[in-house]
Parts: C-alpha cells; sequence; structure tokens
C-alpha cells in the first residue's frame, strides 16, 4: 500500500466529489422518490444511478468512451438522453391529483417495482452525455499518466460506492420530518419544478448536440 499514488487518488476524489455536488437530473430523481415513496424505493433508483455510472467508469478504463464521438456513439447518446429527460420532464408538469406520502415502515411494494426503480436511475445516469464526459476526460487524465490498471479499478470501485452512498444519504436526508412537512405543503410546486427543470436540462442537451 505505500506505493498506492494517494496525491493522485485525492485529486480524483475531490474531482469526483465536485461533479456529485452538482445537481443533474440523478440528484431530483432521487429527491423526488424519497419524498414520495420512501428511502426504501429511492434506494433502487441510487442503485440504479450507480449502476449506469459504473458503466461510464468500464467505458472508460478499457478506453472506449473517449472514442464515442467519433463513431457517432456519443451523438445518439446525447439525443436518447435529451428525449429521455424531455419525457421525465413532461411526466412531472402533467402530474395532476394529490401524491400518496408513503411510510419506510410500511412500504409493502412488490420486488418488481422496486426493480423498476432501479431501471429509471439505471437509464437517468446511462443516457446522462455528462457522466460519459466526465469519466472519459478523468480516465483520460489518467492514461496519460501512466496509472496503473490495479489503482485506476480501485478509483472506479470507490467511485461506485461513493456514488450510491451518498444518493441514499440525499434520499434520507430528504425524509427529515422538516422537509417532509414543507413536501406536503408544496408538493405539486415541487413536481411542476423538477418537471421544468428536466425540460430545460433536455433543451441545454439539445442545443448542445446540434453543434456537433
Amino acid at each position: 500500500m505505500e506505493h498506492f499514488p494517494w496525491q493522485q487518488f485525492a485529486m480524483v476524489a475531490g474531482a469526483h466529489a465536485l461533479a456529485l455536488l452538482s445537481p443533474g437530473p440523478d440528484f431530483f430523481l432521487v429527491v423526488r422518490a424519497a419524498m414520495v415513496e420512501g428511502v426504501r424505493r429511492a434506494s433502487g433508483v441510487c442503485l440504479g444511478i450507480a449502476l449506469g455510472n459504473g458503466v461510464y467508469i468500464a467505458l472508460a478504463m478499457a478506453g472506449l468512451a473517449a472514442s464515442a464521438g467519433v463513431n457517432g456513439v456519443f451523438i445518439t447518446l446525447q439525443w436518447s438522453g435529451c428525449g429521455y429527460l424531455a419525457w421525465m420532464g413532461w411526466r412531472f408538469l402533467r402530474a395532476h391529483g394529490s401524491v400518496e406520502i408513503l411510510s419506510d415502515q410500511t412500504d409493502t411494494a412488490p420486488r418488481g417495482a422496486w426493480l423498476m426503480h432501479v431501471g429509471t436511475g439505471f437509464l437517468s445516469a446511462v443516457l446522462n452525455p455528462k457522466n460519459g464526459l466526465f469519466y472519459a476526460s478523468l480516465f483520460a487524465v489518467l492514461a496519460g499518466q501512466r496509472t496503473p490498471l490495479a489503482a485506476q479499478a480501485a478509483y472506479g470501485v470507490w467511485m461506485f460506492g461513493v456514488v450510491l452512498l451518498w444518493d441514499v444519504a440525499v434520499a434520507a436526508a430528504v425524509r427529515h420530518p422538516a422537509v417532509m412537512r414543507r413536501f406536503v405543503r408544496s408538493v405539486r410546486t415541487v413536481e411542476r419544478m423538477t418537471g421544468v427543470v428536466l425540460l430545460g436540462m433536455a433543451i441545454a442537451v439539445a442545443v448542445n448536440a446540434s453543434r456537433h
């Protein structure tokens, strides 16, 4: 362990932490799922998001993510992500009626419902082109510094775990009674704001994709 590049690890961990602190569609999906359906169901979204990040980490380590723009895969990913964000945003904007706030203690949803949440989180992460760009850039730097593959794998495992733990922590935090009381009083406003944010992100992705 004395040969492990701790200074480089601090750089990688710091860059990754800053990226996590920047709210994106994943963040809003976790918050909404936790508030409306409880931490147990939101944990499915969290796992899906971590798995989506894991896909990009694996691709970046294999050197495939950096070449995605050459063969058109990255552009396809951008437009697919744009469509997915727009669809999710439209769903939030069109939602109507009261929302049943579930208790974690009384959550009896079947396993299939939890797996659907995993799929939602996975699609949100894997169709977000910013995730691909971040990991491709980060691992390109590591490759340029001739970082051993074992160290890169350790970084990848660390980042996967941090994404999962961070999202679960966010889900648990928003279930605090004080936060929940405010949410219950303004649930429709929160849903509409989430829809507007997701649609705005979809437009930003579309504008960026149209430039290439």
